[in-house]
């Protein structure tokens, strides 16, 4: 059940992350991969009746909230500089 759908959605947040070159989609990525940590930590909250994982999900959740717009600020900055936001081609943060 929810721990499958954990897996799958941290798999396909890492594949993201591995095969793309995309900024935007790298970062969509990584949220995809905290929410699947999120949902094993709320199931085995629930599994073992403590609310500390579900605690810990909700600070997650801040932490990500934080890297997405730091994260899409940064891409923004980019953006207004080139044209493209390539990973490969954003090796110095001067230019």
């Amino acid at each position: 059940g929810p721990l499958f759908l954990s897996f799958a959605l941290f798999l396909i947040g890492t594949a993201g992350v591995i095969l793309r070159r995309n900024v935007l989609i790298m970062l969509m990525s990584i949220e995809l991969m905290l929410n699947g940590a999120n949902v094993a930590l709320v199931t085995f909250s629930r599994l073992w009746g403590d609310t500390g994982g579900q605690v810990f999900s909700m600070f997650v959740i801040g932490v990500a909230a934080a890297e997405a717009a730091v994260g899409l600020a940064i891409v923004v900055s980019i953006f207004r500089s080139r044209a493209r936001a390539d990973i490969d081609q954003l090796t110095t943060l001067r230019d």
